[in-house]
């Protein structure tokens, strides 16, 4: 008969094990892409970046674009710290979201070869804007 104290410890050690099986197959890729000919600027605090759903009314310089592809089922807090970072590197004030669907992205094809099936694979994307505000009274340099 195992002890209660060897119960527990069984039982602690499953639940970790089924935890990060969960979280080891929720990932998010991103990346982002510079535009040309726009000012470079110091990295950004990534707690700082807001995550904007429409255009805003300030004058803004867009900075470039962040693309994310999330593989399993990753949070929004997640997705949402992602974008952050990534934004915070071109030196954002904000990431405008403008793109977040989801796509075909492949195919599987199964069985031997004189009886194949195939099947479409679909993945979400998500795309944004990374701007940063400019000073009042500066003169405007982009607008959506």
């Amino acid at each position: 008969m195992m002890s209660q104290l060897t119960r527990k410890a069984t039982v602690g050690t499953a639940l970790l094990l089924a935890v990060a099986a969960m979280t080891a197959c929720t990932t998010v890729g991103v990346s982002s892409t510079r535009y040309l000919g726009v000012p470079q600027f110091a990295p950004t605090d990534p707690n700082t970046v807001e995550i904007l759903r429409h255009e805003p009314r300030r004058n803004v310089i867009r900075l470039g674009e962040v693309f994310l592809e999330p593989s399993g089922h990753p949070s929004v807090a997640m997705m949402e710290q992602a974008l952050r970072v990534e934004a915070a590197k071109l030196g954002a004030n904000a990431a405008v979201l403008v793109y977040d669907k989801f796509k075909r992205v492949g195919t599987v094809v199964q069985g031997p070869w004189w009886s194949r099936s195939a099947y479409p694979v679909y993945g979400r994307r998500i795309v944004a804007v990374a701007i940063r505000y400019q000073e009042p009274g500066a003169e405007p340099r982009h607008r959506f």
